[in-house]
């Protein structure tokens, strides 16, 4: 089976969407699902691309200096190049031009196409259109949903309050919920004071951490304001902030008003071979409180390295925050989220606790065995 995966975005833009798609090619392969990948080209790219990997000659995206924009001209000339070559599907993963050029192209060539939502636009628009009212974004965000949802196949939903919201919606498209899963890699130890080392942090503080983009959708003024309460109880705590993105100078300037400069560090993105895997043992928290998750990996990211994580539950984090999972839920209220922070580091038999159900829960979410479901779901449509 071959498969032509199309997406506005890839690495070295590092999300969530670049995850996915990179790890479901990973376990596609060897379930022997050969895919090719069209993307965006960037400016630096820090290592050679993987086997099938097209790059589109790119611009800038307005306000967005992460992301890049494919020319339309270039896209439909690499989809050209390709026309030669025989697929069994399209798979769309993002919903800009590589949504309306993957099902053009699976049009014309009587293929089915399917496209995953990886993504809660309508949160999105509020953030980065601050000047379009909020309802009026809304609105368009559900009307482009449906339109779009409309035109392929079938959907793929990484979590079941993502598949609902769709239907919610009025899409009518069938949804299959497939998460992305963890893979092999994700469950190999890190080195907690190796990280320690490597940033030049305290080797006897507690660390709280947050992993992502550093965006303000990610709700991570609310992680800074809870901070504050959790230094009342904990005055050896430290935040970590592992990530790049627009945010970044926002929440810089609010550490510094806060009177927490010596407290939070920023140490940017991390390389996912071992860096990562260290700066996750290294933590004694893992702290969540986005709203826009539509599964959230990387709270199994830190439940797989047997960290701890207090969370609020929105979205699709509410599919992964199940009970004895190795996570706290707490309310987004900042008092009572701090609270559920200090009551893990000031318990170690409950964090030993936390750290081995976090564990053993990590391990049912499998890179593989999730692209063994996406690879039956595939046969169904041919």
């Amino acid at each position: 089976m071959r498969v032509l995966f199309i997406s506005d975005v890839y690495f070295p833009r590092v999300n969530g969407v670049s995850t996915s798609i990179a790890t479901f090619r990973d376990d596609l392969a060897a379930a022997g699902v050969e895919t090719v990948l069209v993307v965006p080209e960037y400016a630096a790219r820090d290592t050679a691309d993987a086997a099938g990997v097209m790059r589109v000659r790119s611009g800038p995206v307005p306000r967005d200096p992460e992301d890049r924009r494919m020319h339309w001209g270039a896209l439909q000339q690499t989809l050209q190049d390709l026309s030669t070559q025989k697929f069994d599907l399209v798979h769309v993963h993002t919903p800009f031009l590589a949504h309306y050029a993957g099902v053009r192209y699976a049009r014309a060539r009587g293929i089915p196409v399917v496209e995953t939502y990886h993504t809660f636009f309508e949160e999105y628009l509020h953030h980065y259109v601050p000047l379009l009212p909020r309802m009026l974004g809304r609105r368009l965000a559900r009307g482009v949903t449906r339109s779009q949802c409309a035109a392929v196949n079938a959907l793929i939903a990484p979590s079941q309050p993502m598949q609902a919201m769709l239907v919610d919606y009025g899409v009518r498209t069938p949804i299959e919920v497939i998460p992305t899963g963890l893979p092999a890699l994700s469950f190999r130890r890190g080195d907690g004071a190796r990280f320690r080392a490597q940033q030049q942090l305290p080797p006897d503080r507690p660390l709280l951490l947050y992993v992502g983009r550093v965006a303000h959708e990610k709700n991570i003024d609310f992680l800074l304001t809870s901070f504050v309460e959790v230094r009342r109880a904990r005055p050896d705590a430290m935040l970590v902030i592992a990530g790049e993105g627009p945010a970044r100078k926002h929440l810089s300037e609010m550490v510094q008003q806060l009177g927490l400069a010596r407290d939070v560090a920023f140490v940017g993105y991390l390389d996912r071979d071992q860096a990562l895997a260290d700066c996750y043992s290294a933590a004694s928290v893992f702290v969540f409180a986005s709203r826009t998750e539509t599964q959230g990996l990387v709270l199994l990211e830190a439940l797989a390295q047997g960290c701890p994580v207090v969370s609020t539950s929105h979205l699709g984090t509410a599919s992964i925050l199940q009970p004895n999972c190795g996570a706290r839920v707490a309310p987004e209220e900042a008092t009572a989220f701090a609270a559920a922070a200090t009551g893990i580091l000031d318990d170690p038999q409950r964090a030993a606790r936390l750290s081995a159900q976090g564990r053993h829960y990590a391990q049912g979410w499998s890179s593989a065995r999730m692209a063994g479901r996406l690879r039956e779901f595939y046969s169904g449509l041919r």
